[in-house]
């Protein structure tokens, strides 16, 4: 099983690369995560995590948790992930950074953004004659795909906010939030209308 998820964050990529690995943060700006913290902490922000997040299902949350190693190679804008315990054990993760050239003025490059790649690499649970069908068609696209969507859109959502215009009422940001950490969220106190009586 394999799946990619991407997104443009419109900051610094130093700001970008500095939010996510700041996961520890994690559960103050990204409203799917439930907790994040560290078991074993190494140099440079690195060790054993444990994390455990929301996996939206309409109006039903589904718990997900699991425990990772974590390297940040800072040099080559990498943070690696190899899940050790939860049932996506043995699955690697891998997030990259890469500035977007926009165009180029007297030979200088503008950048546009940091292309933000998280790519999960997984055979499946060890589950007898299912496993890879149950990674390849439910835990990827669903779950796995689901909480890193989520993530990427949350993380952006935070760096980029700062750039956006302060014409908004309280509240709003927080509900904008909401929105991009899960798109399909209806703001507290709001009934989609498929739910009213």
């Amino acid at each position: 099983m394999r799946t990619i998820d991407e997104i443009v964050i419109h900051a610094p990529l130093d700001r970008v690369f500095r939010a996510a690995a700041d996961i520890e943060r994690w559960p103050d700006i990204l409203p799917h995560y439930r907790w994040v913290r560290f078991l074993n902490r190494r140099h440079d922000d690195a060790g054993t995590v444990e994390m455990a997040a929301w996996r939206p299902f309409g109006p039903v949350r589904y718990p997900a948790w699991w425990v990772s190693d974590m390297t940040v190679d800072r040099a080559n804008r990498q943070i690696r992930y190899r899940h050790l315990q939860g049932i996506t054990r043995g699955m690697d993760v891998a997030w990259r950074f890469d500035t977007q050239a926009v165009g180029t003025t007297n030979e200088a490059v503008e950048t546009d953004g940091v292309l933000v790649t998280i790519t999960h690499e997984w055979r499946g649970p060890g589950w007898p004659l299912v496993g890879r069908l149950a990674a390849n068609l439910v835990i990827g696209p669903v779950f796995i795909h689901g909480i890193a969507s989520r993530t990427l859109a949350g993380l952006k959502w935070e760096v980029e906010r700062d750039r956006a215009p302060r014409a908004t009422s309280p509240g709003s940001a927080a509900r904008d939030h909401r929105r991009a950490a899960d798109p399909g969220a209806t703001p507290r106190g709001e009934r989609r209308s498929d739910e009213q009586r």
